[in-house]
């Protein structure tokens, strides 16, 4: 049975709809840091304000990350791999020597290195987001099933299935 690729996505989702929640607070409290009174350099060497500035500026920024991530996923368009269809974005790929424990890898538009929790039946499956940017995806972008997986010019496995 294959894995719902919604289900997965959805998840991916809500885990950066969590993780956006979580930076507009950090960010929302570095700018207050910055702007307190208690912030105001007492010396020159006293920085606790502009640190807090900066803090705030890359929370803002990694905020503005997610928000693109999110966007990417929600545009991302789910279809199911055919074996004539080479490996690329939005594809679900089991190597053979991860059968057995049930890994996966999701070549996701962004959030590489999330891992989600899917069942399958009986069967509990942990997906491992991989970006196009990462070596594995690299690895994988191009090959079908049954293809040799070359990393780092050495095989790492064959592709069992493609989702």
């Amino acid at each position: 049975m294959p894995l719902d690729k919604a289900e997965l996505i959805a998840q991916i989702i809500n885990q950066l709809e969590c993780e956006l929640a979580d930076c507009l607070v950090a960010a929302d409290n570095a700018h207050l840091a910055a702007t307190d009174d208690q912030s105001v350099a007492e010396t020159q060497y006293d920085t606790l304000a502009i640190e807090a500035g900066y803090l705030a500026e890359g929370q803002a920024k990694r905020a503005l990350e997610i928000k693109q991530a999110i966007a990417n996923y929600r545009q991302l368009t789910i279809r199911e791999y055919l074996p004539e269809q080479a490996i690329g974005l939005g594809a679900l790929v089991q190597l053979a020597g991860d059968q057995a424990s049930g890994q996966w890898f999701f070549i996701g538009p962004a959030a590489g290195g999330y891992k989600i929790a899917l069942a399958d039946g009986d069967e509990h499956n942990s997906i491992t987001i991989v970006t196009p940017q990462s070596p594995m995806a690299k690895a994988l972008i191009g090959l079908y099933c049954d293809d040799e997986v070359l990393l780092a010019n050495r095989v790492i496995d064959e592709i069992e299935r493609v989702q």
